[in-house]
C-alpha cells in the first residue's frame, strides 16, 4: 500500500498508477479521484482512450498546494 512519498523510490514516482493507487496515495476515495479527473482538477493522462493513469510525482506536487502550514493559518 502506498502511504507516504518518503517510502517510495524515485523510479516508482514516475511509474503510472491507476485510480485506486492514486486514491490511496492521496487519502481519498476512488470516486473523488474520478470527480477530480472529470473536472480536470488533478494531473492525469489517459492510456488507450479510457484508462486513467497518474504519476505519483505529479500527485505529490498537486497535493502540496493544499497543505496548510501554521504560518498560513489566520487567527
Amino acid at each position: 500500500m502506498i502511504e507516504t512519498i518518503d517510502s517510495i523510490s524515485p523510479d516508482d514516482l514516475e511509474q503510472p498508477v491507476n485510480v485506486q493507487a492514486a486514491a490511496r496515495f492521496l487519502g481519498v476515495s476512488s470516486s473523488l479521484v474520478y470527480a477530480y479527473v472529470e473536472r480536470k482538477q488533478i494531473p492525469h493522462y489517459r492510456m488507450m482512450g479510457r484508462s486513467i493513469r497518474f504519476r505519483l510525482s505529479e500527485l505529490a506536487k498537486w497535493r502540496q498546494q493544499f497543505h496548510i502550514t501554521e504560518s498560513r493559518i489566520i487567527q
